[in-house]
């Protein structure tokens, strides 16, 4: 019987544990590094399957498996370690470190290093720093992040404005000043969003960027995406909610106010009946959404990442938004051990419905049509709508205007921008040291534009009956690089040689139609032909190629001493048959001092290596056909008729060819006490010679339209010193406290220009009526500001020695330097009155960590550089509103002032008193999040929650009297701030910077 019993017991153990190995089972396990420290995020996978998890916060998990499997625990920085799953329930797993993996892996053109490795002028920004707040364009986070990088909106808080950066100053006059960009190896990229972004890494000098040739002299951004892990699938929801207002109001004359302002120019002034502030009426409170959904996952051979987002913002101004939705999707496959395939896709969509900002001030009337300066222009003792129910307009003073509510809410301006790109590559290992990548890439941006004035905008289109008009711009890439990597060890040195071959094409079609007439309001844009005077519409196509060829050769001697040379040859199609190709060669060393035996187990010095590096590299962005000769057509008038014809437009030019950039960088990266304190120095100097100027030397007789054509003449030099430094104050298990701190400064001079000749440029409104406000001038930087000094208030009687005033000037006018002795204020009395260049920048960022607590406070600034207010140019004029400024005018029992007499006989001069210094520090972002504890999200059924609030752009200190001192305005000629290194520094009409507070959650499964 007892025999029995334990054949029974035996054969029901044995059929359990038969079932026990075919059903599996749960493993709990805890993984620790070498000092017993958990390590959470660490990738726990069953080999040979999809099946996998990841540790929790304490470094805890739990995966199903069966006896006979093996898993597989990895994570960044540590050797991956493998467990046979013999039966056991619990395992407790120490990683060991991986030397080889410790050091920061940093993204260069065509490859990555290790951080020590670098010779060039190369920084960082993390992930966290990109998402640190949000924003519609991942440029926006970039300011502040980087020494010697400016970052600015193109217009104020607009909703979906474009972002203009600037790296190392302007390195150009005509040509544009942005820098390249470079999205998962797909060159001239748009910028994903922020949330997609893994790393972002400015490259800044020669040896950094030469690689990229003529492309190369603006520095250069390389943005890399993120990548799925094998590993369990990962789910993970951000999402952002922001409430915004104006950071800043002008403070302006009200209806009582105003009146009597006006009555001391002209005493039979009548006021209107109206008490309106329109500011208030056109400012709300704006919003922001954000919200994105990801997925990423994988096994050992292949692995994605997925994301959607959409993002939608409400302007401060009544019926300004944007709205766009981005897709973004990694796919990286090992398909054999020597084949590795991969695919990135991006797609957006973007709907843009603006008011109309930072105006020409060239339309009817000249009398402007935006709606920022028409706010503070416009009479409020006048309302939106008269007696009849139809829209004011001012007319009693000043320029015949419609005023801003009927511009904001009758002029329809839609932006719809459809960006797609796709990029492919195969990487196959030759031999063990030899690898061949290709890629092949394609893109397309398709922008639609749509303006609407309707008739019953009396100034701006009720004349001409309406005005209305569409245009379209798209614009195609295709890319494909091949490239051979090869390494290998040489004694105690390790080389590395790069070679490959690049071709890109661009081809960009345009259209335009719009007419006047329109038969009804009710149509907007879309019913062009409906119209009774049809404008004349035009159309182009332009088609530019790049041909490269380039290598690099990195060489790294016993760990110590560092060797970077790099060459490119371009080709481009848009520079003269004699100079289609030119060469770009760089050379960088770097000492790693810190690993000599005199600095071996240094206490304090654990990291010490000097940099040197020069180069040449170039810029080709100018249009295509520049160096043609090229025909424009015309209408003529042939006996009575009007016909089509042509006439030549610009003369040939056989020897075209590029800027090119010589440039010098002394650097010094330095660590402290375990690299608690990290270091970086750089100084550089910029030549940039050749210059793409327009020569407007051509006699009028030959007959050319375009007097003024692009040749090589001029040389600009920019110099400076950037620093950054990262400390990790405190460090404990419950509490740390890091500090990052950027800071530079840049020097611009114009060293050359054609025969030396000054050149003025006008940046007002074409209603302000002005000739120059800024000058290009040898020995200057480029765009100082020019007009009259200002030397104070006439007081009547004789004139103080050394000033004069204006013809027919009386007691209240304002003085100016008589510079020519003449006693007449004349243009031969102008001068130099300011520089928009500041002295430095910086971005002081620092992170505390208690618990579950994350708390961040970023400060960002500039100092130095002068802001010209053109709108106080306009509002101290006498014929339209002004700020409460006036009320201290000049008068004959006020006298000690230094503000003119009202209606004086100034006639909106450019003058030193409407230069203001535009030094500012503002508190760009404060963030405070709660990660809740692991052991509560597990209940919850997710690895990860987080909530936060954080506000933007809270505080701003600044002199500067207007909106804000980060100021864009395009000027008088219409063209965009990224694209001008001259017109910058002047205010007018710009659209007002935000304040936001934003609630965000992250959520991960």
């Amino acid at each position: 019987m007892k025999l029995k019993i334990k054949l029974m017991a035996m054969i029901v153990l044995v059929f359990n544990m038969s079932l026990f190995a075919q059903d599996g089972y749960v493993l709990s396990g805890t993984v620790l590094d070498g000092a017993n420290m958990p390590i959470p995020g660490v990738n726990v996978l069953v080999a040979n399957s999809t099946t996998g998890t990841a540790t929790d916060f304490d470094g805890n998990f739990q995966l199903k498996v069966k006896r006979g499997d093996v898993i597989k625990l990895s994570y960044i920085g540590y050797v991956t370690q493998s467990i046979s799953i013999t039966g056991q329930e619990t395992v407790s797993v120490v990683l060991a470190e991986d030397a080889s993996q410790l050091e920061e892996v940093v993204v260069v053109g065509y490859g990555s290093q290790k951080k020590s490795d670098i010779t060039g002028a190369v920084s960082s920004v993390k992930s966290e720093e990109l998402n640190a707040f949000p924003v519609a364009n991942a440029e926006q986070a970039l300011q502040g992040r980087a020494a010697g990088v400016v970052v600015q909106s193109n217009n104020g808080g607009e909703p979906g404005a474009p972002i203009a950066i600037k790296i190392r100053g302007n390195t150009s006059i005509n040509a544009d000043s942005s820098p390249l960009i470079v999205v998962d190896g797909f060159v001239g990229a748009t910028m994903p969003q922020a949330n997609d972004i893994e790393s972002m890494e400015v490259l800044k000098d020669a040896s950094a960027t030469a690689i990229y040739g003529s492309r190369g002299s603006n520095g250069v951004v390389l943005v890399t995406t993120k990548k799925g892990r094998s590993g369990k699938l990962t789910v993970e929801i951000n999402s952002t909610y922001s409430v915004q207002n104006t950071a800043n109001r002008l403070d302006l004359l009200n209806a009582n106010q105003f009146a009597a302002y006006q009555q001391a120019i002209n005493p039979g002034y009548i006021q209107g009946s109206e008490d309106t502030d329109w500011q208030e009426l056109l400012y709300r409170s704006g919003s922001t959404a954000n919200h994105q959904f990801s997925f990423s996952g994988g096994s050992e051979n292949i692995n994605f990442y997925a994301s959607a987002n959409y993002y939608k913002q409400e302007g401060i101004i009544i019926n300004s938004d944007f709205e766009k939705i981005s897709f973004l999707s990694n796919v990286d496959a090992q398909v054999t051990d020597k084949l590795k395939l991969g695919l990135n896709l991006f797609g957006s969509r973007g709907d843009k419905g603006g008011v109309a900002t930072q105006s020409t001030g060239s339309t009817a009337n000249a009398g402007g049509d935006d709606v920022i300066s028409l706010m503070f222009r416009f009479a409020p003792d006048i309302g939106p709508i008269d007696a009849d129910g139809l829209n004011t307009v001012q007319s009693a003073i000043g320029d015949r205007i419609d005023n801003p509510y009927a511009i904001a809410n009758e002029r329809i301006i839609d932006t719809k921008t459809d960006n797609f790109r796709t990029n492919f590559y195969a990487n196959y290992d030759i031999f063990e040291n030899l690898a061949f990548k290709t890629t092949f890439g394609f893109s397309t941006i398709n922008e639609t534009l749509g303006d609407f004035q309707p008739s019953t905008l009396i100034e701006q289109a009720g004349a001409a009956g309406g005005r209305a008009s569409y245009s379209n711009l798209k614009q195609t890439t295709v890319l494909s690089e091949n490239y051979l990597t090869y390494n290998t060890a040489i004694g105690k040195g390790n080389l590395n040689l790069l070679g490959g071959y690049s071709y890109q094409k661009n081809t960009s079609e345009r259209f335009s139609a719009s007419t006047e007439g329109l038969i009804s309001d009710s149509f907007s844009y879309y019913n062009l032909g409906g119209a009774s005077t049809p404008l004349a519409p035009s159309s182009s196509f332009t088609e530019q190629e790049i041909l490269s060829q380039f290598g690099r050769l990195n060489f790294d001697y016993d760990d110590k001493y560092l060797l970077t040379a790099t060459v490119r040859r371009d080709g481009a199609s848009n520079f003269a048959r004699n100079e289609k190709y030119a060469i770009f060669p760089s050379g960088a060393i770097g000492w790693k001092v810190s690993n000599e035996e005199f600095l071996a187990n240094n206490g304090t010095i654990s990291n010490l290596k000097l940099r040197a590096s020069y180069g040449v590299t170039g810029n080709q962005a100018i249009g295509a056909y520049e160096s043609l000769a090229r025909f424009v057509d015309l209408y003529a008038v042939t006996n009575g008729q009007t016909v089509n014809a042509v006439t030549p437009d610009q003369v040939a030019n056989a020897n075209l060819k590029w800027e090119s950039s010589y440039q010098t960088n002394l650097g010094l990266d330095l660590g402290l006490f375990s690299n608690r304190i990290s270091l970086a120095l750089d100084y550089y100097n910029i030549d940039t010679k050749d210059l793409l100027l327009a020569d407007a030397s051509q006699p009028e007789y030959l007959g050319f339209a375009t007097l003024a054509s692009i040749r090589n003449v001029g040389e600009v030099n920019n110099k400076g010193f950037e620093v950054s430094l990262s400390t990790k104050n405190i460090y404990t298990d419950n509490f740390s406290w890091t500090t990052d701190f950027n800071w530079s400064t840049n020097k611009n001079e114009v060293v050359k220009l054609i025969d030396g000749i000054d050149v003025f440029l006008d940046a007002a409104p074409s209603y302000l009526r002005q000739g120059r406000t800024h000058i290009l001038r040898e020995g200057e930087a480029a765009g100082v500001f020019w007009g009259h000094e200002y030397r104070g208030v006439y007081q009547g009687g004789d004139v103080p020695v050394g000033t004069a005033l204006k013809p027919n000037a009386a007691a209240g006018d304002p003085l100016f330097t008589d510079i020519d002795g003449s006693g007449t204020i004349t243009t031969d009395d102008q001068k130099i009155i300011g520089d928009p260049n500041p002295d430095y920048t910086f971005g002081f960022t620092n992170n505390f960590n208690y618990k579950n607590i994350d708390l961040s406070i970023f400060f960002q600034g500039s100092q130095g550089g002068e802001v010209f207010n053109l709108t106080n140019v306009q509002l101290f004029n006498g014929d339209s509103n002004a700020t409460t400024d006036v009320l201290n005018a000049w008068t004959p029992t006020n006298t000690d002032t230094n503000i003119p007499r009202a209606g004086n006989n100034s006639n909106r001069e450019i003058s030193s008193r409407f230069v203001e210094d535009g030094s500012y520090i503002r508190l760009k972002n404060v963030a405070l999040g709660y990660t809740f504890p692991s052991d509560l999200v597990e209940k919850l059924g997710v690895d990860n929650l987080r909530l936060s609030v954080s506000a933007q752009n809270l505080l701003t200190f600044t002199k500067y009297s207007g909106l804000d001192p980060e100021a864009s305005y395009f000027g008088g000629g219409g063209e965009s701030t990224g694209e001008s290194n001259t017109t910058q520094g002047f205010d007018f009409g710009n659209y007002p910077t935000v304040r936001s507070v934003n609630f965000s959650l992250n959520l991960k499964f």
